[in-house]
């Protein structure tokens, strides 16, 4: 079975994440249902129903997270010593060809991916043209509005 790559710290904040769903929100959820049954009729008790619907998605959070976190492998990028090559858990600015504008991106699991806090997959279409491939390389990528050319201006490991 191939175990899915994650960061150091993306592991922490899934377990983090999994410790306050468990020890939390189980519990008020667990005191909504309850209130709610209290209520009478569960039938047309619409408050039951949104509790227990809400309990549903908190406990298949809870199965997904426990599911990721025995099934990935931590890798402490701080610890890697790569060279100049881009890799997992490298952090890598890239200037795009045409407009000279700048982005950051880290590359990550699965898992902890998040475009917002630029976080990218490991798996997505940039990430993978990024792999191997040295500071002042150029990169190029299929994008909804057509192809776009990156140069690597810098890898980091932090």
């Amino acid at each position: 079975m191939n175990r899915a790559p994650i960061t150091k710290a993306g592991a922490e904040r899934l377990k983090e994440e999994l410790k306050t769903l468990k020890t939390v929100k189980r519990p008020e959820i667990i005191d909504a249902v309850a209130e709610a049954r209290a209520h009478g009729d569960l039938k047309e008790n619409a408050e039951y129903h949104a509790a227990r619907e809400q309990q549903s998605f908190m406990e298949g959070r809870i199965a997904e997270l426990e599911g990721i976190i025995s099934t990935c492998e931590v890798i402490d990028v701080t610890n890697m010593n790569i060279g100049d090559k881009v890799v997992f858990g490298a952090t890598v600015i890239l200037e795009e060809d045409e407009s000279g504008d700048k982005v950051t991106y880290q590359i990550v699991g699965d898992a902890e991916a998040d475009i917002d806090s630029g976080k990218i997959s490991i798996s997505s279409p940039i990430a993978r043209a990024m792999i191997g491939k040295s500071e002042d390389d150029e990169i190029e990528v299929q994008a909804p509005g057509g192809s776009k050319v990156f140069f690597i201006e810098s890898i980091q490991y932090i």
